[in-house]
């Protein structure tokens, strides 16, 4: 445990920042899961437009790097265009 007060309160800000990045990136794998399990067109489709939502605001906040949400939007609509939904 640190004495210094600026290192007591670097911890504590770290642990809030791993906690909400933690629940991010389980959201954002819930989702991506929810695309990938759909059986029907409809449903991937909105389970698709949400997914790409979240993909491109965790990428614009570098939770994620960019490059992977463009592979992950890329193989979702591989997947989404297969049970014939528009991706």
């Amino acid at each position: 445990m640190p004495n210094i007060k600026g290192s007591e309160k670097r911890m504590r800000q770290q642990r809030t920042r791993e906690a909400r990045n933690r629940a991010q990136r389980s959201r954002m794998r819930t989702a991506i899961k929810r695309v990938m399990s759909a059986t029907d067109a409809g449903e991937a489709t909105e389970a698709y437009r949400e997914t790409v939502a979240i993909l491109d605001r965790y990428a614009s906040r570098r939770l994620i790097h960019p490059k992977k949400a463009a592979r992950k939007k890329s193989q979702l609509a591989k997947k989404v265009a297969e049970l014939g939904g528009q991706p």
